[in-house]
């Protein structure tokens, strides 16, 4: 049985990693026709940048519609490829698409309306600014396979709604789901090159960062993205690098420990693990360590694997022989170090790519597995005595994504929250932010750079415009030429009083000015 993604070199070949039986096939795209596509793309941005943003929303809406007209279908093909429960395909991957994409249909407009900007004292003089976004031009989107409808659909329809083109390069692990994106915005009526996806895999990512896009958006590997990066500063081609994390979550004595066993069950193992904000750090105050311990063994145990199209499947198959590989590699490193593999760890008895969630106990920040992204079913415990210590250990990372902290005392949680050293902190939450359209989403550290979602995420696909008017044009401007000795007086005043941003001070700055005036009427 056949447990990877083969490809030729004219075709990938997707294959499920629960059965190892094919689910279909795409053609591979060349760097030439990579190149072919941008330049289609910047040719169809020329005209779908004039597009009104009501005319966008309708077509983003209809391709909504579109999908809605397929749940079932796309959630069991979202399955077969990636290995994924159809309940976490329906509620990870479905379900915030549909959500950002009616958001942003309706609030774009909204974002992206011009708007005024104060500019103290010399908007007295009748001085104004006015800030206005405009769009960047052909976005490269360079998506994952753990969710791999929801992060390019999410990205595309951001992208769309601020004026640009797309070229999406789906992962070569879920290329289905990828060409499913294009087919909902056919039939929502997309102009033609408005929305092109070209199949691949690395060769192809490379060629589209190349191309000279005017905007990269990347989710994936650290090593991936850093190539990129390089990538893309050969053209100043700017990008949104996600690229992972290793979260924590903090479990004080005192927070409701029946809500955070199942939600650190959930963090940890949903989607076998393999999500950028899965919980791979669990930090358990030392007093409760060895209840909340038995507690999350517990639940663990009762879960079960399964193929993603049984519905009563709570664990799927890992995506591909390499992650299992590197699970496999982190818990045997786990046991070597001197930690304890409460549960799982083990062959689930099926055949396939199925790894069983594993809990880990007397975990330590310096062994390995803690300091690498694991992406997998696994849970390891360690513990704590002081809220200094807690957020330490959860700096204590090259990465820095999500992380959660769990306590009755909101006070202290909002606290230990403000002292984490990552993009998104939940208090009595774990993981399901990335769902939420309305919040921007992105990490510090080793897990990149920029945001997507929110006002914050569409005003990374727009160019900022600064328009600048002065209504007045019989009174010279202070600082042009000819300079002086009066000049470099009057500069010195400007510097000590006007710069003060003090309304009396820079009052007392005016003589200084009108006798500049005077003298650069004089010089006329």
């Amino acid at each position: 049985m056949t447990l990877a993604k083969n490809q030729s070199a004219l075709e990938i070949v997707s294959f499920d990693p629960a059965t190892g039986e094919e689910v279909g096939r795409v053609r591979k795209t060349t760097p030439e026709e990579v190149r072919a596509a941008v330049e289609k793309a910047r040719n169809a941005f020329e005209i779908w940048k004039r597009t009104p943003f009501a005319e966008r929303a309708r077509i983003v809406m209809r391709a909504r519609q579109a999908l809605l007209s397929q749940l079932d279908s796309v959630a069991l093909l979202i399955s077969r490829e990636m290995g994924k429960p159809v309940a976490e395909a329906l509620l990870a991957d479905i379900t915030p698409a549909l959500d950002l994409m009616q958001f942003f249909a309706r609030r774009s407009s909204k974002i992206l309306k011009p708007k005024r900007r104060g500019i103290g004292i010399l908007s007295l003089l009748g001085r104004s600014s006015k800030i206005t976004y405009k769009p960047m031009g052909v976005v490269g989107i360079i998506s994952p396979w753990n969710y791999p409808l929801s992060i390019p659909l999410g990205e595309a329809t951001m992208a769309l709604m601020a004026g640009n083109t797309v070229v999406l390069k789906p992962s070569e692990l879920t290329p289905l789901v990828g060409e499913k994106i294009g087919e909902i915005f056919e039939a929502a009526g997309l102009p033609k090159n408005v929305l092109q996806v070209v199949s691949g895999d690395g060769e192809t990512g490379a060629a589209l960062v190349a191309a000279g896009v005017n905007k990269i958006m990347f989710t994936g590997s650290v090593a991936t993205g850093k190539a990129v990066a390089k990538s893309a500063a050969d053209t100043l081609t700017p990008a949104v690098l996600e690229l992972g994390g290793k979260d924590p979550m903090i479990v004080f004595a005192d927070a409701n420990l029946e809500a955070a066993a199942d939600a650190a069950v959930w963090g940890a193992f949903t989607n076998a693990g393999q999500a950028c904000s899965s919980v791979e750090r669990l930090y358990v105050e030392e007093s409760a360590a060895d209840r909340f311990t038995r507690m999350i063994v517990e639940r663990a145990s009762k879960l079960k694997v399964g193929v993603g199209a049984d519905p009563d499947s709570d664990v799927g198959a890992m995506s591909s022989l390499r992650q299992k590989q590197i699970v496999e590699d982190h818990v045997a490193a786990f046991a070597d170090a001197g930690a304890e593999i409460l549960t799982g760890g083990n062959d689930t008895g099926l055949e396939g790519l199925f790894y069983p969630p594993t809990v880990i106990a007397k975990a330590k920040n310096e062994m390995r597995p803690m300091r690498e992204e694991t992406f997998g079913p696994t849970l390891p415990v360690a513990t704590f005595k002081t809220e200094s210590e807690a957020a330490e250990l959860a700096n204590d990372t090259e990465f820095g994504l999500t992380a959660s902290v769990w306590t009755k005392d909101i006070a202290k949680g909002r606290r230990i929250a403000g002292k984490i050293l990552a993009g998104t902190v939940t208090v009595n939450e774990v993981l399901y932010t990335h769902g939420l359209a309305q919040t921007p989403w992105g990490g510090f550290k080793n897990s990149g750079y920029g945001r997507t979602h929110g006002e914050e995420g569409l005003k990374e696909l727009v160019a900022v415009q600064h328009i600048h008017v002065n209504p007045i044009t019989l009174l010279p401007d202070i600082w042009w030429f000819k300079y002086s000795p009066n000049a470099i007086d009057t500069f010195r005043e400007m510097a000590r009083k006007f710069a003060s941003g003090s309304l009396p001070r820079i009052a007392m700055f005016l003589p200084a000015m009108f006798k500049r005036i005077l003298e650069l009427r004089r010089e006329k």
